[in-house]
């Protein structure tokens, strides 16, 4: 009986244990990169992967460039090569980061709670220290976290042609989704 209850405890504790990582191989990105040139340049990729850890707030986003989707093929190839994101070279965007007012949300009762998420994007080569908002909402066991911001294409050493004749904003916008 002791065995059984001692079992029973140790597998409680690694059920909560391994409760606290939430992952996701279908967060999406979009992109929005529209000039009053282009109304073109927006993209999405729908095979983001993604974890978050509920107990230390830590967050962690990977895309392989290439599953971005335009629907323009011809954008969609010059977004690829070597004048853009040269996406052989720079196969994955990351971003590692940090709730950090975790305090705020209740993972363990409905809401919708604002929340403030650093860390590091990595694109195209180059990482960058990224503050944005987001808001998670929470429905049951249910999480969603949602961020909407912009990034300066030059610091990322992203300088296409498009860029440069005005077609593709030099300040996209791009928001996260993900559910866990």
């Amino acid at each position: 009986m002791k065995k059984t209850i001692l079992s029973m405890a140790l597998l409680l504790t690694i059920g909560l244990l391994y409760a606290q990582k939430k992952t996701t191989t279908s967060a999406t990105i979009s992109f929005d990169a529209t000039t009053a040139i282009d109304a073109l340049p927006k993209a999405e990729n729908k095979t983001v992967i993604a974890s978050l850890d509920t107990k230390s707030g830590k967050l962690a986003f990977e895309s392989t460039v290439k599953s971005f989707t335009f629907s323009n093929p011809k954008i969609q190839e010059h977004f690829n090569n070597k004048g853009w994101m040269n996406s052989d070279q720079y196969p994955i965007a990351s971003f590692i980061g940090e709730i950090s007012n975790l305090s705020v949300v209740k993972f363990n009762k409905d809401g919708v709670y604002n929340v403030i998420v650093n860390g590091e994007l990595t694109l195209h080569g180059v990482t960058k220290k990224v503050e944005t908002t987001a808001i998670f909402t929470i429905s049951g066991k249910a999480i969603n976290a949602a961020a909407n911001f912009s990034i300066k294409l030059d610091d990322y050493d992203v300088k296409g042609g498009a860029i440069l004749a005005g077609k593709v904003s030099k300040e996209p916008t791009i928001l996260v989704s993900a559910d866990f």
